[in-house]
């Protein structure tokens, strides 16, 4: 019964009963022995715990990576549904890549059976048109939550120091992914897909010396065939799986040194298990994402499209505009900014060098988010409106005045990155409440 009871007692207690005022030699017998007693108490309650965690699931290797990334992950307990954009991103990879194992098991990668195999997909194999529909409009919603998540983090100053690796990973994705788009956009081999191809292969012409040498490579020939179609189709079966690579790189910098908040300060002293907490915020984002796709894929599955890739690909005719997939529209009005083809493919780089360069040109190291900085507000949105109108510029035909418009608008995206040292420069000056070694300072008086 004693035993017992002094299980259950504080210690601080316990030594005070057993040895009140001064400590003698009797009272520091009690209290030496009652430490020993719950000492022994505790190292059994370690060994219970210990085993108890080798049985356990979520504690074995693989599973507790997992445990630690995604369910106990200490996340800030200001995140707005913002943040949901970035475990969306991930789930739409995952169909992508599940949708596209299910079509390459039906396809034909052949100039003279491509078209006829994916209408084969359509109409003969059961459920083919939805997952080709999945597939294709699952593209669309990948880009669009992805560029909802950079914008996102531009907004609220992701891209800040200590995150430098993290947005020069996410930029390194956003990459990828257009890779693996464009060439995605090669094997139906319709009318748009073989000129789209060709064009865009033929950019690489404009590098000097070697252009020539690399355009022949791509084709595997003197013109867009088999050979090309064949190597399209490899790369882009291949590239998804170097996306998930990158994604798990992405996502352990991130966790490295813990999200951002929308406040833009650091949230060490206030954070919040990931389950069940934002499990059941992000739910949210995952159903509404869920019926916008559903939308496009059941009811329009074909307007994000262009008409004329349901016609078989034929070398003898041109299109009269050639047009690619709308996420690509921005990168295409820069490139027509410049008449000349060499100035046009050069300004393209730039627009990738800018968005690595983003983390070294903020230097407003104390307040990020743009809540709390009107004059990077204002840039913010000029620079969004910018960004639409550069896609609305892609698509519009080479004549007046959207020539004009089309060389003014990438002017103002490149001005956006130059301008970028400016307020961050105006604001260094403003009090660190927060600083990086997470102790608090005061300002001074």
């Amino acid at each position: 019964m004693r035993k017992d009871l002094t299980y259950s007692l504080p210690i601080h207690y316990i030594i005070r009963k057993s040895a009140p005022g001064r400590l003698g030699g009797i009272g520091k017998r009690c209290a030496f022995f009652t430490l020993r007693v719950v000492r022994i108490h505790d190292r059994k309650e370690n060994e219970m715990t210990i085993r108890n965690q080798r049985f356990s699931l979520l504690k074995q290797p693989i599973f507790s990576i997992l445990n630690q990334h995604l369910i106990n992950y200490p996340t800030p307990s200001n995140l707005n549904y913002w943040a949901g954009f970035g475990p969306l991103a991930g789930i739409c990879l995952v169909i992508q890549i599940v949708t596209g194992v299910f079509l390459a098991m039906h396809y034909t990668p052949h100039v003279d059976l491509a078209f006829n195999s994916v209408e084969h997909i359509m109409r003969d194999v059961e459920g083919g048109w939805f997952l080709r529909y999945m597939h294709a409009n699952g593209a669309s919603m990948f880009l669009i939550v992805v560029h909802f998540h950079m914008f996102r983090s531009l907004y609220y100053g992701s891209y800040s120091s200590p995150r430098e690796f993290v947005r020069c990973s996410g930029i390194l994705i956003f990459l990828l992914m257009i890779v693996t788009a464009f060439i995605g956009y090669v094997p139906p081999w319709g009318q748009m897909s073989f000129w789209g191809a060709t064009v865009i292969t033929s950019l690489a012409s404009a590098i000097p010396v070697v252009g020539d040498t690399i355009v022949t490579w791509l084709w595997g020939g003197f013109s867009v065939g088999n050979a090309t179609l064949n190597r399209f189709f490899s790369l882009h079966y291949l590239l998804p799986f170097l996306l998930v690579g990158a994604s798990i790189l992405h996502l352990g910098a991130l966790h490295q040194y813990g999200s951002n908040n929308p406040l833009g300060i650091n949230s060490y002293t206030d954070k919040i298990a990931s389950y069940p907490y934002y499990y059941v915020k992000d739910l949210v984002g995952w159903v509404a994402f869920a019926i916008f796709s559903s939308i496009f894929i059941f009811y329009a599955p074909n307007v994000l499209g262009h008409p004329d890739n349901y016609i078989p690909a034929n070398p003898m005719p041109t299109p009269p505009h050639i047009v690619p997939e709308w996420y690509f529209l921005p990168i295409h009005a820069i490139l027509r900014s410049i008449p000349d083809k060499a100035g046009g493919v050069a300004a393209i780089a730039p627009v990738f060098i800018c968005l690595l360069a983003l983390p070294f040109l903020n230097q407003s190291m104390y307040v990020r988010s743009a809540k709390f900085r009107p004059i990077y507000h204002i840039i913010y949105l000029l620079f969004l409106a910018d960004r639409l109108l550069l896609g609305w510029i892609g698509c519009q035909p080479v004549e007046a005045p959207f020539v004009t418009i089309g060389q003014i608008s990438p002017f103002v995206f490149f001005l956006f990155f130059a301008i970028m040292p400016i307020p961050g420069r105006v604001q260094r000056e403003n009090p660190n409440y927060f600083s990086e070694n997470f102790a608090f300072s005061y300002p001074k008086k």
